[in-house]
């Protein structure tokens, strides 16, 4: 039975890594995109809608939302993700992937601070600790700061995401007991598209065919499976765990900036990332020991 518990821990452990590492697609896609973020996103969203909307009929999946109040949550979820990656976005082409990708991860520093206030649990002090060391790395990463630097700049836009993020997720964790985690995702994807349909007469629409191999991957890959994957694995963790665990993103990140954009991590950023990569063993290790 303790052997089966364990088999099963390591198998929502692999799956929660998968899901991160197709997620961390993200910061490359975003430099590597020249349109306007809002652009973009509302690009990214209508690509996801037809891909899940295909995925969800081929697999009979029911999209039918049960109450009003579970509508409202969908729905806010909605924005705060979208708000989460135009603000995102604005961190990548202002600075790169290093700073953009580990100042969007404050955030489970900020889900730790915040779920105990939506679920009404007890603060959990590991969690705020290990939170607090990620800040620690991400000091590391972030260059000096200055208002009129667009690093710097890159940093607040990060920080900002950080918090739309880590509320949509802790408003997810409310509703994907009851739902399919590919239904959440098609409807936040409608949701965005809607909204930021606007954007088309305010900015200039023109991808180029780079762009449109870009968003592609970011639509079905990052998007449709990553995300959709990450959601699913808040069935098995808790918002905090699964958020730490997920700061190793950012490695996987540089290392994608790395190979493909040529952007060389310096000294401090090895620094940073091996302090953010040790939260995320130990996490691991905590959270296999509560099952």
């Amino acid at each position: 039975m303790i052997k089966q518990m364990k088999s099963e821990h390591l198998k929502h452990v692999i799956e929660l890594n998968i899901a991160v590492l197709l997620v961390s697609t993200s910061g490359l896609l975003g430099r590597y995109i020249s349109m306007p973020p809002p652009v973009t996103i509302w690009l990214r969203c209508l690509l996801a809608v037809v891909i899940l909307g295909a995925y969800i009929w081929y697999k009979k999946i029911d999209l039918k939302v049960e109450r009003k109040k579970d509508w409202v949550t969908i729905i806010l979820s909605g924005l705060f993700f979208g708000a989460h990656w135009i603000t995102y976005f604005y961190a990548l082409q202002l600075s790169n992937v290093a700073i953009g990708m580990l100042s969007l991860f404050t955030y489970p520093v900020i889900t730790a601070l915040l779920e105990p206030l939506f679920f009404k649990t007890k603060l959990n002090v590991k969690h705020v600790l290990l939170g607090v060391i990620v800040l620690i790395g991400v000091y590391f990463l972030s260059p000096e700061f200055n208002i009129e630097n667009n690093h710097t700049k890159g940093v607040l836009f990060g920080l900002i995401s950080a918090v739309f993020y880590a509320i949509r997720n802790i408003l997810m964790k409310k509703k994907v007991a009851n739902y399919h985690g590919s239904m959440l995702m098609f409807y936040q994807m409608l949701i965005i598209t809607l909204v930021l349909w606007p954007v088309l007469f305010i900015f200039e629409v023109k991808p180029t065919t780079n762009d449109w191999q870009a968003l592609l991957v970011l639509a079905l890959v990052t998007t449709s499976i990553g995300h959709t994957l990450f959601v699913m694995s808040f069935k098995n963790f808790s918002i905090s765990t699964a958020s730490i665990m997920s700061s190793v993103q950012p490695i996987y990140g540089i290392i994608f900036g790395f190979l493909l954009l040529n952007e060389i991590p310096s000294g401090n950023t090895l620094i940073g990332g091996f302090l953010i990569l040790t939260t995320v063993v130990i996490e691991s290790i905590n959270s296999r020991k509560k099952k």
